[in-house]
């Protein structure tokens, strides 16, 4: 019997070590596939590539995006960071389908694919990769574009709600956040779906997206959106990071709507006024601060 409790010891040990070390492949699941064309949703992209930095010629690796300028009838000077979530790429119905809808609010829009996904380098993803991924593209818009912070919103979806949120900690002078379908936590997602009860995972945990404690340090305002039937990320997760917000926030929960298809069920008009009204108490609040 004492051998029966010394096997099953070892292999829930090995079963932890596994996890550990294979947690980023649970949590990303990227795809080189190019599903769709952006063509077909009236978008007209520009191919950037992001240089990461690296310390020979053979380890470089690149981000592929694409930009959008905003429409030259429309007097709009927002830019938005477009940051998709865990699986797939840009190429996704959901992605191409966000792009537009900002595209038609006059934002002028940056979204890239983080290293492992679409065409950028293969390499795969994790945690910091994501985070840095993400601040080449804003130095990108700042430095190569030369647009201002304060004229620059983030879009997140998912676990790009996450790494948008992250990214705001480093660059407090952005003009705001939207944040989609996100959650507080990769380990607060585990140990909501259960799956995983029997593991220690606070001690495993390496990816850990703890989005709760970051929220509470920002500055700009902060649009939380959210279907209340998410069965993937549960609506509670938003109104948790709201409530932790300390900065102007403002929550959007939308009834019977899941992970992917907020917009749709809330009505497509309503949704982008919602967001349209969000980005200009956020200029109104500007202009104020600068009037002072």
């Amino acid at each position: 019997m004492a051998y029966i409790g010394v096997i099953l010891a070892i292999v829930y040990g090995g079963a932890c070590l596994l996890l550990r070390f294979v947690q980023h492949r649970l949590i990303f699941v990227p795809s080189p596939i190019v599903e769709l064309q952006p063509e077909d949703w009236q978008l007209d992209p520009e191919d950037v590539w992001l240089q990461v930095a690296s310390e020979t010629e053979e380890d470089a690796e690149r981000i592929h995006g694409w930009w959008i300028p905003a429409s030259p009838s429309t007097d709009s000077q927002n830019v938005l960071l477009y940051l998709h979530g865990n699986s797939g790429n840009l190429s996704r119905n959901y992605n191409l389908d966000q792009i537009r809808r900002f595209s038609r609010l006059g934002f002028s829009v940056l979204a890239i694919d983080y290293r492992g996904y679409g065409r950028s380098s293969d390499r795969f993803p994790n945690e910091a990769r994501v985070y840095e991924d993400a601040r080449i593209g804003l130095q990108y818009l700042m430095d190569t574009l030369k647009i201002a912070p304060e004229r620059i919103f983030l879009f997140g979806h998912s676990l790009g709600g996450a790494i948008a949120i992250e990214t705001a900690t480093h660059h407090r002078d952005l003009a705001g956040l939207i944040i989609e379908g996100s959650f507080t936590s990769i380990l607060e997602v585990a140990n909501n779906r259960k799956s995983y009860a029997m593991f220690p995972l606070d001690l495993i945990l390496t990816q850990r997206f703890n989005s709760i404690d970051k929220v509470a340090t920002l500055t700009m305002p902060i649009l939380f959106i959210h279907g209340t039937d998410d069965s993937v990320v549960p609506s509670f997760m938003s109104e948790k990071l709201y409530a932790a917000a300390t900065a102007e926030k403002q929550l959007y929960l939308v009834p019977q709507a899941g992970h992917n298809d907020v917009a749709a069920i809330a009505g497509e008009e309503n949704y982008l006024e919602k967001v349209r009204q969000f980005v200009r108490q956020v200029r109104d609040r500007q202009h104020f601060i600068s009037d002072r």
